[in-house]
């Protein structure tokens, strides 16, 4: 089932990158108008870091700077590049806060916050010439010690007609530098997008590539020897290559499980892939500007993939477009199984093209307590499993209340401790009389 639904984009011109936090409920997105006075040219791509550096964000822009913000307030400007920077992406969270920007001069920069308390401050760690115009990057996002952090970057050069146009780089532990460990020299196409597939515990690595069609890589890793001080190696193997789209392909994204990829091309559709249990790809969904299904297709996934509920956003302009579309963005959401789709075209443009796809993490939907995991639980701290008494120490049972009372009903006097002595503290082992606690013990024999 789709829903569409209209909303404002308030840009007036191209939107060029439409961006979900990691909640997915916040949404940021550029654009070429301008509207917002902080790059002097048309801003390519905003992206979130993890909210656990906060609510921290980076664009790029032709104006040849990347900015840094936090919340609308921008803390620091990037001036290193000496063109457009073209790709803007924060590296995985267990590296840092590090941020990488590409431009059109082949140079691939990174940089770390050394204080997250102080956005102000950027430090230039690494720059990687690529001798290719970059037009997007790709951090390969496995926490793993047996994967060093890896890069890929795509290019769009125009004056290279031979392959090459996706190389992958490596940090290496030894130089502690980034080099290049592959090119996928099958790529001669300009790469509009890129993105690695969560690991999730893989052994090897999978590519998506947006270009004239869309294509998925595997890469092996080949068995270094323990004298190799080089980057890794790969065996490279094409998974599925799709041309469904019949035209330029600008965006593509994983879900959170690297289960589904979806795509945005020049024929305003949207496009969703999943490889069955033989590893063969098959699209499973295809949605229009309007977030209809297109004609003979149902739009619906497998049994497996079903959309429960999408939401498709999209200007009036794109309502009133034609069959091959009107969308120039788009955003997909994965919170659990449902799929929500946002369709942000540019006002007054009724032929432009879907060239933004983003597929954050799923948002966990815990209990109003924390540490309530399992069942209705109490809300006290200590109170774990079943219905617990309030009492900290309470921990087994309906028991009192007394902080000492560990065991069955006992009395509430502190020295207490088993069966029903009197209640006056000294009286420890025999059952005196309230008077005869007043008067001295008799002496014995």
């Amino acid at each position: 089932m789709f829903v569409a639904r209209s909303i404002a984009a308030d840009h007036k011109d191209l939107i060029h990158d439409v961006s979900y936090d990691f909640h997915g409920r916040r949404m940021a997105t550029c654009s070429s108008d301008q509207s917002v006075k902080t790059h002097s040219g048309s801003v390519w791509r905003v992206t979130w870091a993890h909210p656990e550096f906060g609510q921290v964000l980076a664009s790029c822009s032709f104006d040849r700077t990347a900015a840094v913000w936090e919340e609308i307030i921008k803390r620091t400007t990037l001036v290193d590049s000496r063109t457009s920077v073209t790709d803007v992406k924060f590296a995985p969270k267990h590296m840092g806060l590090m941020l990488t920007t590409c431009s059109a001069d082949g140079v691939v920069r990174i940089y770390e916050a050394p204080d997250v308390m102080n956005l102000s401050q950027w430090s230039l760690q690494h720059e990687i010439s690529c001798k290719l115009s970059c037009s997007c990057i790709s951090w390969n996002p496995s926490s793993s010690r047996a994967h060093p952090p890896m890069i890929a970057v795509g290019s769009d050069d125009s004056n290279v007609m031979y392959g090459g146009k996706v190389q992958i780089y490596e940090y290496n532990e030894n130089t502690r530098k980034y080099a290049k460990a592959e090119t996928l020299m099958t790529v001669t196409d300009a790469v509009h997008d890129i993105a690695f597939a969560p690991n999730l515990g893989r052994s090897f690595h999978v590519l998506a590539i947006a270009t004239k069609d869309v294509r998925i890589f595997k890469l092996v890793p080949l068995r270094k020897e323990s004298s190799s001080t080089g980057p890794t190696k790969f065996e490279v193997q094409i998974v599925a290559q799709f041309d469904n789209h019949n035209s330029q392909v600008w965006r593509v994204s994983w879900n959170i499980t690297s289960t589904l990829l979806a795509s945005s091309g020049d024929d305003g559709c949207v496009r969703l892939w999943k490889a069955n249990y033989m590893d063969n790809w098959k699209c499973t969904g295809i949605l229009k500007g309007d977030g209809s299904p297109v004609n003979g297709s149902s739009g619906q996934p497998s049994a497996m993939n079903t959309v429960v509920g999408s939401t498709v956003q999209t200007s009036q302009s794109a309502l009133n477009g034609s069959a091959a579309g009107s969308c120039q963005n788009l955003c997909m959401v994965e919170e659990h199984l449902d799929y929500n789709l946002v369709f942000l075209p540019p006002s007054g443009r009724p032929q432009g093209r879907v060239q933004s796809t983003v597929m954050p993490s799923p948002v966990p939907r815990l209990s109003p307590h924390s540490l309530a995991v399992h069942s209705q639980l109490p809300q006290s701290p200590l109170s774990i499993y079943g219905q617990l008494p309030q009492s900290p120490l309470a921990i087994y049972g309906q028991l009192p209340q007394s902080p000492l009372a560990i065991y069955g009903q006992l009395p509430q006097s502190p020295l207490a401790i088993y069966g029903q002595p009197p209640h006056s503290p000294l009286s420890l082992h025999r059952l005196y009389s309230p008077s005869r606690a007043l008067n001295p013990l008799p002496e014995h024999d």
